[in-house]
């Protein structure tokens, strides 16, 4: 089973959503990672054994070179980062994760 790490920008309640759909998932703010730039942050996820970072931070894919980062990144692209707004991709997220490789880039919207 794959191990998910939540961006503190992504709201708290799809935590517990992706566990009721049995997602092996934690948060930034689990780990104590709250306020850690990205670039630190993707290799504590590596080096603690996740497999997939999720975010709503659009901007990584210009800010690193990803297919050298061994973990693979789910961008949220919502217009609002309320839970209401990342619900819907709730589906898509559990149906994803599964498939997704290291060193890929998967934008999701609704």
């Amino acid at each position: 089973m794959q191990k998910i790490l939540l961006d503190e920008n992504i709201p708290k309640r799809l935590k517990f959503r992706l566990l009721d759909a049995g997602v092996n998932v934690l948060t930034v703010r689990d780990m104590d990672w709250l306020s850690i730039k990205n670039g630190k942050l993707l290799k504590l996820a590596v080096e603690n054994g996740f497999d997939v970072f999720i975010t709503t931070d659009k901007n990584i894919p210009y800010q690193h070179n990803i297919s050298q980062i061994d973990l693979a990144i789910i961008i949220l692209n919502v217009s609002n980062l309320k839970y209401e707004f990342v619900q819907p991709l709730l589906p898509k997220i559990v149906a994803l994760i599964p498939t997704t490789e290291k060193g890929q880039i998967y934008i999701l919207q609704i």
